[in-house]
């Protein structure tokens, strides 16, 4: 769907430092499976110098997740904390030699959860402020700090843009009103007015002809497909896939065998999740099955 770098596609294929680093001493964790994408960064860190010497990370998302964790790690081994810090989302995407202007949440993601996990090593308590300011966009939690603060940034001036960094207005599109409020008043205080008519911060990448839109059967079907395609490289290493439920864009599977609990099985969904949206031309969440008895209950509750 999407023109992704070579280091974009070298960090997905050949992800560096992924899994859970021994004898960890800071964890951090942001982002939910519900949502499509989370993110749990791991590290060793020296305590006499405070320098980090071993980071790690495991992920569930998109192939933009994996690259930006993986290229995450990378930068901040051999870094102190304090310098760590001074990483921006930006700098991740830069080393990847940019990422399509729709996935640089996941840059977003990658310094949230490095910020949460140096909070966790000195003992303190680390806030997303994803709580602290009127929730904006209810699909993803948003609120209207975190808006205000991506637009500042990395000088955001539409509602395309707020949604390519922090995916609010991503879902059903009822807050783009509040979001363009906030760039409203954010660009006023910047001395600039707000135009929505601007262009995005970012040419959008080039994206695959459009299509008619499939039938739930035919989705079905491709996504099937797709599986059964893939199920020989799972096999082959003692594990497997197989689809239980397909509701809207999301395909619930269960992963058995080896596949069952391994700590790379988050990347493997995410690379079934990345391979389907490539064939198929549209978003596809890839859910473990064990997800839909949260579903249940949210349905069951409201």
């Amino acid at each position: 769907m999407w023109d992704y770098s070579d280091k974009v596609k070298e960090h997905f294929f050949n992800p560096k430092n992924a899994g859970a680093v021994v004898d960890a001493n800071a964890t951090g964790e942001v982002g939910s499976i519900s949502c499509g994408d989370a993110l749990r960064l791991t590290l060793k860190v020296d305590d006499d110098s405070e320098v980090i010497l071993e980071a790690g990370f495991q992920t569930f998302g998109c192939g933009s997740a994996i690259a930006s964790s993986s290229v995450l790690t990378e930068i901040i081994k051999g870094m102190t904390l304090d310098e760590a810090l001074k990483v921006t989302n930006q700098d991740i995407a830069d080393q990847l030699e940019g990422l399509p202007p729709e996935k640089m949440h996941c840059s977003v993601m990658g310094r949230e959860a490095l910020q949460a996990a140096i909070a966790n090593y000195r003992g303190e308590v680390w806030k997303d402020d994803h709580e602290e300011g009127a929730l904006i966009c209810k699909c993803f939690a948003i609120d209207a700090v975190m808006i205000e603060e991506m637009v500042w940034a990395n000088k955001l001036r539409t509602v395309e843009d707020v949604t390519n960094f922090t995916k609010a207005g991503g879902g059903c599109a009822s807050c783009h009103e509040d979001i363009e409020a906030i760039l409203e008043k954010v660009l006023a205080e910047k001395g600039e007015k707000f135009d929505p008519g601007a262009a995005p911060v970012a040419a959008p990448a080039k994206i695959a002809a459009v299509k008619a839109p499939l039938t739930n059967l035919q989705r079905i079907k491709k996504i099937e497909e797709v599986l059964e395609s893939l199920r020989p490289a799972l096999m082959a290493d003692g594990g497997d896939v197989e689809l239980v439920e397909v509701i809207g864009n999301t395909a619930y599977v269960n992963m058995t065998g080896a596949c069952n609990g391994c700590q790379m099985a988050a990347m493997t969904i995410a690379g079934i999740q990345q391979r389907l949206m490539e064939v198929m031309g549209e978003f596809i969440k890839v859910v473990p099955a064990t997800e839909m008895s949260k579903l249940v209950n949210i349905e069951a509750a409201s």
